[in-house]
């Protein structure tokens, strides 16, 4: 009990190491456009008809760039939006055809990764792909996993499937991931992402200053956009707002733009090039 009253419970941790010591930032040497100090890309998944609906217009208002992930199935019910999306410069990525993800969730059971072979994955990307462009008459450039998973297979036999991504996009997208991406060393098949679904604009807000002091690239992550963010996969309207008019105030130092633009530099950017 001495020991407990005297001691905070980081310095036990790092007494009997049980934990590493925390990661020190380094801000980076990257320099990135217009002497901003770091970039921010906004990026919804599945083709959701609430990005249209409450996304559009918002994103339209305060001309803002955001990189949008379809299936293209589910772009049926708002075709004419996702139309006007691609024209109006919105980047089109690709999310798959079906949008497969372990069979450990049930509604995924009979579409599970675990049953996919790299043939089967990767004619589900070109399908989306020449899917998309038939549609929009665009062609995406990047990719989001679905579900943020990388793997086909189970076990002895479990497979990547980066490598597919790699070779035909510029960027592969994660979810669900803890950090900004280093602009000199992220790759790019496996870009890290936050969720932004559920966040307050403070959250998001302090994320970006985060990814500021350090001279990184945040990419978030969401679903549905609308007005209760506390909802299952919705990034709230409100904060998505205030969160447009902080990343767009020069003082910030922010830019921000699409997943596709932001790698574009990144790539022709980095040491060497």
């Amino acid at each position: 009990m001495l020991l407990k009253s005297a001691i905070s419970p980081f310095c036990l941790c790092l007494l009997f190491s049980c934990c590493p010591l925390p990661a020190q930032n380094h801000q980076s040497t990257f320099s990135w456009p217009s002497g901003k100090h770091a970039a921010v890309s906004l990026s919804f998944d599945d083709a959701r008809a609430s990005q249209i609906d409450v996304g559009l217009p918002l994103f339209d208002r305060y001309g803002a760039k955001v990189t949008f992930y379809v299936n293209p199935p589910n772009m049926q019910s708002r075709l004419a939006g996702w139309k006007q999306a691609a024209a109006e410069a919105y980047e089109i990525g690709n999310h798959s055809q079906t949008h497969p993800c372990s069979a450990n969730f049930p509604w995924s059971r009979k579409n599970g990764v675990e049953d996919y072979t790299l043939d089967k994955m990767a004619a589900e990307m070109d399908k989306a792909n020449s899917d998309t462009e038939r549609l929009l008459g665009v062609k995406p450039s990047t990719f989001a996993y679905p579900c943020g998973q990388k793997f086909m297979g189970r076990g002895e036999r479990t497979l990547s499937y980066v490598p597919l991504v790699a070779k035909r996009f510029l960027a592969g997208r994660g979810f669900r991931d803890e950090a900004a991406n280093s602009p000199e060393y992220c790759d790019f098949a496996q870009l890290l992402a936050v969720d932004s679904d559920g966040l307050s604009f403070e959250e998001m807000k302090g994320a970006a200053i985060k990814a500021r002091d350090e001279g990184a690239w945040l990419v978030f992550a969401g679903h549905e956009i609308g007005t209760a963010s506390y909802q299952a996969q919705t990034t709230g309207a409100g904060a998505l707002e205030q969160f447009l008019k902080y990343a767009q105030d020069p003082a910030n130092g922010i830019w921000l733009d699409t997943v596709k633009a932001v790698a574009t530099y990144v790539q022709a950017h980095r040491a060497g090039k």
